[in-house]
C-alpha cells in the first residue's frame, strides 16, 4: 500500500555513482530503492552522464532487489541507438517479468556532448529525441517489421525479438521546461518533467486557458522535479536541510561555470531566479521570500532542482498549488533515509486534501481534471 495520496504519481531518485565510494555504492541503490519500494513509489530515476555508471546495470540490480519500483532509465541519444535502447527495455522484461520506464533525455553537460562531438543546437537535440522515441515506442509495440525513414535514423524492417508484452510497455517521462521540450513530450506521449518556479509566479487562468486549448502540447501531462524537506516543527526541518547542504564555494563556482555555458533553459531561468531571490546567511529564504520554496542546493552545484523546506501545513501549500496548475507527476530527489519519505508523504496527503477542498469549492480539480474524481496514476 502506497503511503503517497491516490492521484498523484511519485518517483525518487537513485543516488549518483560519483557521490558514493565504490564498495558501498550498490548497497546504498538497493537500501534506497527498497524504501522507495516500501513507500509505495511509482518507480525511481536512475541519472546518465559521462561520470556515471550505466543505468541499465543498476536497472536490473533495482528490479531483483525490490518486487514493485518501476526503474527510469535515463536515456540519452548520443549513448546508444534506438534500436539498443529497445532491446535493453525487452530483455529486462523477459528475464525480469517487470517493467522499465524511460527519461528521455535531450541535453546534457556541455563538455559531456562537446567530447562525444555531438554539435546539435538546444532544438536540434529535442527534434532527435521525438524520432528516438517514436523508433523505441514502435519496436516496442509492433508485432510486424518496422519502417522508419527520419532525419537521425533510418530503419528498415527492423522487429523487437523477444517481444515486450503489453502490460509491461514502458512509460516514458521527458524532461525539460522549453517550448521544445514541451512540444516533444506531447508528439511521444510522454510526461513533461519541468524544473518549477514557485508554484505561485504563474496565474492560475494562464494555466486554465491552456488547458482548454485543443493543442497538442495542452494535452501533455505535466510533471515537475523538487525535493521534499518537511517536518512537523519548521525549525527542525530547516536545521536538516542546512546540516544536508552546507555552503560549498567549489559548488558555487561550479554552478557559476554551468550557467555561463548551459544552454538549458530551466538551468537559465533557474540561475536568474537565485540571483533574484537571494539566500540569506544561515541558507534560509530572505525574509523578501517568505516561502518553502529553496534554490541554495542549486545554487551550490549539489542538485538540479528546487527544494520545498519547512513544516507539512506550508510545504502541502506549496505542493497543493502545484496540484491546482496540473502537476500530477512529481521526481523527488534523492532520499536521505527512510525519514524523508514518509514526512514527504505526510506532506502530499495533506496537500491532496488541501486539493479537495479547492475542487470541492467549484475550482478546477487540482489533482488532473475538472470535477469529479482525481485522476489515477
Amino acid at each position: 500500500m502506497s503511503l503517497f495520496p491516490t492521484g498523484v504519481e511519485i518517483y525518487t531518485t537513485c543516488p549518483p555513482s560519483k557521490d558514493v565510494a565504490p564498495s558501498d555504492y550498490l548497497r546504498r541503490v538497493l537500501e534506497v530503492s527498497a524504501w522507495s519500494d516500501d513507500a509505495g513509489c511509482a518507480g525511481m530515476l536512475i541519472y546518465t552522464d559521462n561520470s556515471l555508471v550505466d543505468p541499465w546495470i543498476l536497472a536490473q540490480a533495482v528490479l531483483q532487489g525490490t518486487s514493485r519500483l518501476c526503474p527510469l532509465v535515463a536515456v540519452q541519444p548520443v549513448y546508444m541507438h534506438p534500436y539498443t535502447a529497445a532491446k535493453m527495455v525487452a530483455s529486462l522484461a523477459f528475464v525480469n517479468g517487470r517493467r522499465i520506464c524511460l527519461n528521455i533525455v535531450a541535453g546534457g553537460f556541455r563538455n559531456d556532448l562537446l567530447a562525444l562531438d555531438d554539435q546539435a543546437s538546444h532544438d536540434e537535440r529535442y527534434a532527435r529525441a521525438v524520432e528516438y522515441s517514436i523508433i523505441i515506442r514502435r519496436l516496442l509495440e509492433d508485432t510486424e517489421p518496422v519502417n522508419f525513414p527520419g532525419h537521425y535514423y533510418n530503419i528498415r524492417g527492423l522487429r523487437m525479438i523477444p517481444p515486450l508484452p503489453p502490460q509491461l510497455f514502458p512509460r516514458f517521462l521527458m524532461a525539460g521546461s522549453s517550448e521544445a521540450s514541451r512540444a516533444a513530450a506531447a508528439a511521444i506521449g510522454a510526461t513533461g518533467i519541468e524544473y518549477p518556479r514557485p508554484a505561485g509566479e504563474l496565474p492560475p487562468q494562464e494555466i486554465r486557458k491552456a488547458a482548454a486549448s485543443e493543442t497538442p502540447i495542452a494535452s501533455v501531462r505535466r510533471g515537475i522535479r523538487v525535493g521534499v524537506i518537511a517536518r512537523a516543527d519548521p525549525d527542525k526541518a530547516w536545521r536538516i536541510a542546512w546540516a544536508r547542504f552546507p555552503e560549498d564555494r567549489r559548488g558555487r563556482l561550479a554552478h557559476a561555470l554551468a550557467s555561463g555555458t548551459s544552454d538549458s533553459c530551466w538551468h537559465r531561468a533557474l540561475s536568474e531566479l537565485a540571483r533574484q531571490t537571494a539566500t540569506n546567511s544561515v541558507g534560509q529564504p530572505s525574509e523578501t521570500q517568505p516561502t518553502p520554496y529553496w534554490l541554495w542546493p542549486f545554487e551550490n552545484h549539489k542538485t538540479f532542482c528546487p527544494y520545498l523546506v519547512g513544516d507539512y501545513e506550508s510545504v502541502a501549500g506549496e505542493l497543493a498549488r502545484y496540484l491546482g496548475l496540473g502537476y500530477s507527476t512529481f521526481v523527488l530527489d534523492v532520499p536521505h533515509d527512510v525519514a524523508d519519505l514518509e514526512s514527504a508523504a505526510t506532506a502530499f496527503r495533506l496537500a491532496a486534501e488541501k486539493a479537495a477542498i479547492v475542487a470541492d469549492g467549484g475550482a478546477e480539480n487540482v489533482l488532473g481534471q475538472r470535477g469529479g474524481r482525481p485522476r489515477a496514476c
